[in-house]
């Protein structure tokens, strides 16, 4: 039980180390820069993330956010010199940000991180007066007031330098009335006023005298255009009556000739019709013939199409029958063929354990076991001799014996008699053609015999 309890506790242990491992995972907001630092094995003094996440180990490491929300900057420069040694008043809003990439996240890292936003808007205030006075004092009075895209460009390319060593990026600049204290620019604008009425009093004369001419020019072309038309008039009149005198003749010809064609097309299409009715009648004889063609059809080709496919269907059947009673007689072959090896496998197992048998009865000598084996069929081999000559048919048998012997002292008779005997195979050849031998006392006797058949008589 206690190391169930401890093991419980490990289990325990283990899920809230791996929760608090979680819960050290930050994430940072769009709108923000996550800067990690306390980490001494890194190369750089922080890791800033933006638009991620990253893992924060606990006690070495912590965290906080920088953000990204714009800052506006009112920087109304006064008495900065010109380049013509002219003071002049520049009121300028300026808007700036902490900027994303990753040297200029790192420098605001070491320099803004833990600054409030007045205190950023501050310190970037001062350095945006300096770069003011410093491009003012490059220009002219005439650029500053005339020459506005060249001047923010300067401020721009100078201000921007400067920002990025703090991590800030200037975003907008927006300069508005530019006084100076000697009424210089306002002179520059009352000379710009006094050019422009100028030149605008003489565009209106140059306009009004335009205006007369076109007056006395417009009135000749009056009477010149209305001359013109008045001589076009009866021009037109007298075309006119020509062009009615014309339209006559040619509306009179058109209504013959569409009165002709009227004719004409009534003519074609009484044409038409009858066409088109002596081609339906065909038609009409065509779809007949068709109809009867295919009655002719339907009685004679679909009958022997029906005959056709009855036939193809009974001899499929006929085939099917005919390997069904094949498989049937092949299977009761087999099954007939498997019983009678059955059945011999049975006899020559049973025949092979008598044999077995009676050698280990014969004291394991496989001589003596075949010998009592030919001893139980002799009678037998006994029955197959004289089956040997029982089918002999001897109706007959005429002997002319002349009462002389043979060098044995035998009779003609005697020896064919003897001789018809010995046809039958002797037993012991029948024992040495098996390759066993008689039984000893059979053989002795036998050969005890032998010698006194040789001994003549006396």
């Amino acid at each position: 039980m206690g190391a169930f309890y401890f093991t419980v506790i490990g289990v325990i242990a283990l899920v809230f180390l791996f929760m608090a491992l979680i819960n050290r995972y930050r994430r940072c907001p769009s709108d923000k820069i996550l800067v990690i630092y306390g980490n001494k094995g890194s190369k750089t003094s922080a890791k800033c993330v933006h638009g991620g996440g990253a893992f924060v180990w606990p006690i070495i490491e912590d965290y906080a956010y920088m953000s990204l929300t714009p800052i506006s900057i009112d920087a109304n420069l006064t008495n900065a010199l010109s380049r013509q040694n002219i003071r002049v008043d520049v009121p300028c809003r300026f808007t700036v940000g902490i900027s994303t990439e990753p040297d200029s996240m790192l420098a605001a890292a070491e320099r803004l991180l833990g600054q409030s936003a007045q205190q950023i808007q501050e310190l970037a205030r001062d350095i945006l007066f300096g770069q003011l006075r410093l491009v003012i004092a490059t220009m002219s009075i005439e650029e500053l007031n005339s020459d506005r895209d060249k001047f923010l460009e300067a401020i721009s390319a100078n201000v921007e330098v400067e920002l990025k060593k703090i991590g800030l990026r200037l975003i907008n600049v927006n300069v508005t009335d530019i006084k100076d204290e000697s009424g210089y620019i306002e002179a520059l604008g009352q000379e710009a006023a006094a050019k422009a009425i100028n030149e605008a009093k003489v565009r209106v004369a140059e306009q009004e005298k335009l205006g007369e001419i076109g007056k006395a020019e417009a009135v000749r072309e009056t009477r010149i255009r209305t001359a013109e038309a008045n001589a076009e008039a009866v021009k037109g009149e007298n075309e006119a009556k020509i062009e009615i005198a014309n339209s006559e003749s040619n509306r009179r010809e058109k209504e013959a000739e569409a009165q002709r064609r009227a004719i004409a097309a009534e003519k074609v299409a009484q044409a038409q019709a009858l066409k088109e009715a002596y081609a339906a009648e065909q038609q009409a004889e065509e779809a007949r013939a068709d109809r009867e063609r295919s009655t002719q059809t339907a009685n004679v080709i679909v009958a022997q199409e029906i005959e056709k496919k009855r036939l193809v269907i009974s001899a499929e059947a006929e085939a099917e029958q005919k390997r069904v009673n094949a498989k049937g007689e092949a299977d009761a072959i087999f099954a007939k063929m498997e019983a009678e090896a059955k059945g011999l496998y049975e006899v020559l197992t049973k025949q092979a354990q008598g044999y077995d048998k009676m050698i280990q009865a014969a004291g394991g000598d496989p001589t003596q076991a075949y010998t009592l084996l030919l001893l139980e069929k002799l009678p037998e081999l006994v029955k197959t001799q004289v089956e040997a000559i029982k089918g002999i048919n001897i109706d007959k048998v005429t002997v002319w014996d002349n009462g002389g012997g043979s060098t044995d002292g035998k009779t003609s008779t005697a020896s064919f008699l003897s001789g018809l005997m010995k046809s039958v195979p002797p037993l012991s050849d029948l024992f040495e053609q098996a390759g066993m031998s008689l039984p000893e006392y059979i053989a002795k006797k036998k050969e005890e015999e032998a010698p006194k058949a040789d001994e003549p008589k006396d």
